[in-house]
């Protein structure tokens, strides 16, 4: 596998070949199929985690109390997301977004390959791997795609809708392999099938590197690899995890409370401090600086939603397994195929959605109210599964229905929310910070993740209700606020529709 892209320049496919894949610049198809099967590596081996962290140990488990395997979960993501600050830098300032990508996934494969192996200390070396890799991946990735096009191109909106269909084939499919083989043969089974979506996924982006854009090789290449002071800052960086995870696999469990405790109040800090930093930047103009103010309106709807999406790991997925009916027409089912539906309503709808968005133009909804109107679907999920449990009590099974329901409403709040979000970052980012804006969009995620690390240990089936009536309340109504503010905010950003 070469580690440097194409020595000669690419042309532009944004005036060259605008029309090469389904209306799109064709490097678009080499993102979808990496973030494919990267999504299906990621969400698969995490449909399973808060599960394998609270099985028992003589069952293949870790055994933890659920409480707790859902908070180190939900703190674990936080870092994913936190990491993409520091992969956007890399990229924007030292490699370029094609190498960042290419070494982030070639750690996250390395990751995997540990979780398959049935040892804890395996398990923090493969987490800590995965945490690095995710980093450097998933920034740059939505930041590639948004260099595909123009700013003024309204494909803009339709591409990262489509780019998004790849990604929740990816989510549809790892659940349902990794889930499968998790919960019926062996936890470290589908942690490893992991790792083959992983390599499947860097072997499709290598092969398909000619048709990114040009502005996505950012760095001059040598047409052979010679490793630099930049790889080997990389390499010191994997050596690092693989300790870290080591040590921390050694050490008592008592600990984790007070890391999960730091995680937190961590991802509290960065975003904050990181849009600070790049308002008052030199680097930025008055007219960049003046889209950030209302931008940060879309970084709370994102938090917001994503404090409820990511329980679909954790609580949803406890409440999932031990209080709702998993069966149809006389067939049992893994409980974690449920984080599939998301995706099957995602690929269902993000054609759909294109279609619309560009058959619409200038007419479309603002940014902000196709968020909000993705925060307030999100909530909505929320309170339809405390719905049903209100409705069942707390000794009858849920009907798998209630649960159904929920997750498709989740499925369509996201398919409306990120790819509004993501595409509006590419658009509202400062220049100078054109990656970093994007990972302060996931920093915005690490800190849905910090708080739901806190949220998820007052979790008791018998109250889910309140727990997650209440959650669903809370961005229900600032999903209708946003959506209400709308034509201000039209007004107040100027670089985009």
């Amino acid at each position: 596998m070469s580690l440097s892209p194409p020595s000669s320049p690419v042309p532009s496919e944004k005036s060259e070949a605008p029309h090469s894949f389904l209306g799109h610049p064709p490097g678009l198809a080499t993102l979808f199929g990496l973030e494919l099967w990267e999504r299906f590596s990621y969400l698969g081996f995490q449909a399973i985690l808060a599960l394998y962290f609270a099985d028992a140990i003589a069952h293949g488990g870790l055994g933890y109390s659920q409480s707790t395997a859902s908070s180190v979960v939900a703190a674990y993501g936080a870092l994913v997301y936190l990491l993409a600050i520091a992969g956007a830098w890399v990229a924007d300032r030292i490699t370029g977004t094609y190498r960042a990508v290419l070494w982030g996934g070639v750690i996250i494969a390395a990751g995997h390959v540990f979780m398959g192996i049935p040892r804890e200390s395996a398990t923090w070396i493969g987490l800590g791997l995965i945490i690095l890799g995710t980093g450097l991946l998933k920034p740059n990735v939505s930041t590639m795609v948004g260099q595909l096009y123009d700013k003024a191109d309204r494909r803009r909106d339709a591409g990262f809708s489509i780019y998004y269909s790849g990604i929740n084939i990816g989510a549809f499919l790892g659940p349902l392999v990794a889930g499968f083989l998790g919960q019926n043969y062996n936890w470290h089974y589908g942690f490893s099938v992991a790792a083959v979506g992983m390599f499947l996924g860097l072997t499709q982006y290598v092969l398909g590197r000619r048709r990114l854009a040009e502005s996505s090789h950012t760095t001059p290449m040598k047409p052979r690899f010679h490793p630099g002071r930049h790889f080997y800052l990389v390499l010191t960086l994997v050596v690092l995890s693989i300790l870290a995870g080591f040590i921390f696999g050694t050490q008592e469990k008592d600990g984790l409370a007070i890391l999960v405790n730091i995680i937190s109040a961590i991802t509290a800090i960065v975003p904050i401090f990181f849009l600070g930093v790049i308002f008052f930047s030199e680097k930025v103009t008055s007219e960049e600086r003046r889209n950030l103010g209302p931008y940060s309106l879309l970084l709370i709807a994102l938090v917001l939603y994503n404090l409820l999406y990511f329980q679909t790991g954790n609580t949803l997925n406890f409440l999932a397994l031990e209080h709702t009916r998993n069966s149809l027409a006389g067939f049992n089912y893994p409980s974690t195929w449920y984080i599939s539906l998301t995706a099957i309503i995602e690929i269902a709808l993000g054609p759909v959605l294109a279609g619309i968005w560009v058959k619409l133009g200038s007419r479309q909804p603002h940014a902000a109210a196709k968020v909000g109107l993705g925060a307030a679907l999100g909530g909505a999920g929320f309170l339809i599964i405390a719905a049903g449990a209100w409705f069942s009590g707390g000794d009858v099974l849920i009907p798998a229905l209630w649960m159904v329901a929920c997750y498709v409403f989740l499925g369509v709040g996201d398919l409306v929310l990120q790819t509004s979000g993501m595409s509006a970052t590419t658009k509202l980012a400062p220049r100078a910070f054109a990656s970093q804006t994007m990972a302060l969009w996931f920093a915005a995620m690490a800190l849905a993740q910090g708080i739901q690390a806190q949220i998820v240990k007052t979790f008791d089936a018998a109250q889910a209700p309140l727990f997650f009536g209440s959650q669903g309340a809370v961005v229900v109504s600032y999903g209708v606020l946003l959506m209400l503010l709308s034509p201000w905010l039209r007004r107040r950003m100027t670089a985009i529709s």
